[in-house]
């Protein structure tokens, strides 16, 4: 394949830009601790409000309980724990998590190789994009406060589990109807191999990320890093 057909690079986070161990090891235990002390402190904030009563109405259906504010915050504990992807703790994690990359309590962590990459990427007029299960919020936050820098502005487009589940091939096809892109034309790195098997499902060129402790998949195309993929981008078939 000739380089200029890739026009978008479609990338994962955990695994893939950045080590799986900075999502566990720093904004999982900060967004536990912080959690109780932030809703009770902005309870009447808008977005705060909002995710608790969401909180309330889930445990109200699933499990036939009736929470008042302190109630949905253990509910919203017991979900980080289980590390459960429900909107109303995305909300309110990233909430938090803003508050620690401002205060300067913590860095968002990329790879060596990502920025690099990144610029070449983009001077090669591709276009860049993340999909993650987390927030677009939180996303935007862990590269605009990294520590290479601002990397926000090598991004065009940021999606998360509002387009659906990632290893959904319908979630992907709903990505390429927004870019106005064929599948042939965009590449999608990620360390999941189950996420590259829906994404190429759709039509995309995929590339598995192999870092350390990502078990190599024999299904797609595989790189230890960025530059690596740089390379396999002229010779993906």
């Amino acid at each position: 394949m000739a380089q200029d057909q890739i026009k978008y690079v479609l990338m994962d986070i955990e695994g893939t830009t950045t080590p799986i161990t900075f999502v566990h090891d720093v904004l999982f235990p900060y967004s536990t601790e912080h959690l109780g002390e932030y809703v009770r402190t902005h309870a009447n904030d808008l977005d705060v409000r909002q995710a608790l009563e969401d909180t309330k109405k889930t445990a109200a259906s699933e499990l036939a309980a009736s929470y008042d504010d302190a109630g949905a915050i253990a509910q919203l504990l017991r979900w980080i724990k289980e590390d459960r992807k429900h909107p109303a703790l995305k909300s309110l994690q990233g909430l938090i998590w803003r508050h620690g990359y401002e205060s300067g309590a913590y860095q968002g962590k990329i790879y060596d190789d990502v920025k690099p990459a990144l610029a070449a990427w983009q001077a090669a007029s591709r276009k860049l994009g993340i999909y993650s299960s987390g927030s677009v919020g939180a996303q935007k936050l862990l590269f605009k406060y990294t520590q290479a820098g601002d990397l926000t502005p090598y991004f065009s487009n940021y999606f998360d589990t509002a387009v659906g589940n990632k290893r959904e091939p319908g979630a992907y096809d709903k990505i390429l109807s927004e870019l106005r892109l064929l599948g042939s034309s965009v590449v999608f790195l990620s360390d999941i191999v189950e996420e590259l098997d829906a994404a190429k499902q759709s039509g995309m060129r995929t590339v598995q990320l192999v870092r350390p402790g990502t078990k190599a998949g024999d299904r797609h195309a595989t790189a230890p890093d960025f530059q690596a993929v740089d390379k396999l981008l002229a010779n993906l078939t």
